[in-house]
């Protein structure tokens, strides 16, 4: 049955496509212009056709495609990850004891003289309230 409907809504998406021109984005201005085309097909009261359905599922696919390239973290080394939180929360090196245990080992992560252990891997996870993954 849903076939049907495809095939019967051909003439309608051919008419949407022309009219809205979805294509591959490659601006913030162009991504704005998709949001908006698919907030306004998600804000209509009556029930979406199978042709509106189907240029919504694409315009999803073209705004997520280009906020994975555009907005993607790049990957991050553990000790930047930790420098980051610390910064972020007003911590010092002083306030890291508890997950550390001297001044001196804090000293060497931060500066990349030594690695995270295990153990400091599940302390830091548990005060960030972050995924252990983040330090590894």
């Amino acid at each position: 049955m849903e076939t049907m409907s495809i095939a019967a809504a051909q003439p309608e998406y051919a008419a949407l496509l022309a009219r809205t021109l979805p294509a591959v984005i490659h601006s913030e201005k162009e991504n704005e212009r998709c949001i908006a085309m698919l907030e306004a097909l998600d804000g209509k009261t009556e029930k979406l056709t199978t042709a509106e359905r189907r240029l919504a599922e694409l315009l999803t696919v073209l705004i997520e495609d280009f906020e994975e390239q555009a907005y993607a973290l790049k990957p991050a080394r553990p000790t930047q990850v930790l420098r980051e939180l610390m910064q972020s929360n007003g911590l010092k090196q002083k306030d890291m004891l508890d997950v550390f245990g001297t001044p001196s080992i804090v000293s060497e992560v931060l500066h990349g003289k030594r690695s995270l252990t295990v153990e400091h891997i599940r302390k830091l996870s548990r005060r960030f309230h972050v995924s252990p993954e983040v330090f590894i």
